[in-house]
């Protein structure tokens, strides 16, 4: 039987993730894709889960992309039909799978993440990254572009004109620059990568679950639509979360000036 490609573990409603091919930068197979899908439905089950981290095993290189990439690159120099590369394709959406997670997902970008990579990372809804990472999607020297999400969720994040100026460059950034567009919202050393990781995940797992899904499902979903009716999702999940045991939870340990025990109920 095949070696996990990823590893996956569970502890205090902290859910870990780790793409586990350092001997290949980390880069994406059918076999970590649809390891990576089956974790990713299995979180949305599990009401013990308040956040996610993603990861990538080693100290060099977070995700390098993916075999797909490679297969389109032969392409271009062997019989490959565009039916068996949208065939192929549909089996390496690791993005689309972690931006279905209806929990908040924290990238801990540990080095480079590059084309399917960076895709990945975009995919998650805070990255924080050590300083020697790189950053890019290099697709269009293939004569190609992103098709895991890149071109859509990377302008919602560094705005319209940054996005257009990576992509159609295939220029790689550094994580200063990243982090000053807007793309990381930290950057470490690599050795405080896991510390600094480890009290945020700490700090979004102390608050209510049911709170958090909702306010992440308020911004996401709100992003592609009118401010009108962001106002009205928005107000229609404040009054749902009145009616959860969490919510009365929350008054009671304000009033009785201690840590709220919430249970996601």
């Amino acid at each position: 039987m095949a070696a996990a490609t990823v590893i996956y573990t569970k502890k205090n409603h902290v859910a870990r993730i780790t793409l586990n091919r350092p001997e290949t930068d980390n880069i994406i197979n059918q076999q970590l894709a649809q390891e990576l899908v089956d974790i990713c439905r299995g979180i949305n089950q599990d009401d013990d889960i308040y956040v996610v981290v993603i990861t990538g095993a080693g100290d060099r290189v977070f995700c390098g992309g993916s075999e797909l990439e490679r297969l389109v690159q032969r392409a271009n120099t062997v019989e490959v039909s565009s039916a068996k590369l949208k065939d192929a394709a549909t089996k390496y959406n690791v993005a689309t799978s972690v931006a279905s997670i209806d929990r908040p997902v924290v990238a801990a970008i540990n080095g480079d993440a590059l084309g399917w990579g960076l895709e990945l990372a975009l995919s998650c809804d805070i990255r924080l990254a050590v300083d020697k990472a790189r950053f890019g999607l290099p697709q269009l020297a293939s004569g190609l572009i992103p098709m895991d999400g890149g071109t859509q969720r990377l302008p919602r994040i560094v705005g319209r004109s940054k996005a257009l100026e990576l992509i159609l460059t295939a220029r790689t950034i550094s994580a200063e620059e990243a982090c000053a567009i807007g793309l990381v919202t930290k950057v470490v050393a690599q050795e405080k990568l896991a510390s600094e990781v480890e009290i945020l995940a700490r700090a979004i797992a102390g608050k209510a679950p049911i709170a958090l899904r909702y306010a992440k499902e308020a911004i996401n979903k709100g992003l592609d639509l009118t401010l009108e009716q962001g106002l009205r999702l928005e107000a229609d999940l404040y009054f749902l979360l009145h009616t959860t045991s969490d919510r009365t939870e929350g008054i009671k340990a304000f009033l009785e000036k201690r840590a709220a025990q919430f249970r996601g109920r």
